[in-house]
């Protein structure tokens, strides 16, 4: 199995989603969670976990507050990298990729189906900048749940939409004994056609 570049399929977001799937079967908590890496005005990359909303052949897709440090070092550098890790499959898939705005509707829709909870929070907190303490972040849910008294009237703040990353490469990894893994590659070529190719562990 995956021995030869032509045992891997050639559509590699049909691949993940077979991965994802199991995942989906196996693996205790949040399966969709990933590793996002941003880089900022000085070149300094930063990571952090998020979950994955949505994927097709168009992208990879995750929301978030614009005024966080992601927020801003994506509206200055659009190149972004995703890794997710699945210790009960032994997998491993590393996107790299530019990113672009989910339609205001789409994110609407998704903002509507979070938890009301979810959507007071991203009203009362100032993601990523400094918190006095946790009362005074827990003041400001309350002030933002007084104001939004009925969960159906709470509107997405407009510094909360989603981003699709776009994908210009695609690694899928399995770990085998003595780290003598199987990798394969995806590159996205000038006609925006997929390549593959096995990589050396």
């Amino acid at each position: 199995m995956y021995d030869t570049a032509s045992d891997w399929p050639n559509n590699p977001h049909a691949l993940f989603q077979e991965w994802m799937a199991e995942a989906v079967d196996k693996e205790i908590n949040n399966p969709n969670a990933m590793c996002v890496s941003t880089v900022d005005a000085d070149g300094k990359p930063s990571s952090r976990m998020l979950l994955l909303k949505g994927h097709d052949e168009n992208g990879f897709v995750f929301y978030t507050n614009e005024e966080s440090r992601k927020g801003k070092n994506l509206a200055i550098n659009k190149n972004v990298a995703l890794c997710f890790y699945w210790k009960s499959l032994n997998r491993q898939v590393r996107i790299e990729g530019t990113v672009s705005y989910v339609p205001d509707t789409e994110s609407d829709a998704y903002f509507r189906s979070r938890h009301p909870h979810s959507r007071i929070g991203a009203w009362a907190s100032h993601q990523s900048r400094p918190l006095k303490n946790r009362e005074e972040f827990e003041t400001r849910f309350a002030e933002f749940e007084a104001k939004y008294p009925n969960e159906d009237d709470i509107p997405r703040p407009p510094h909360w939409r989603g981003f699709r990353v776009n994908p210009t490469h695609i690694e899928f990894w399995i770990e085998e004994l003595y780290r003598l893994h199987r990798r394969c590659a995806f590159t996205l070529n000038a006609d925006q056609k997929w390549q593959k190719e096995m990589l050396y562990p």
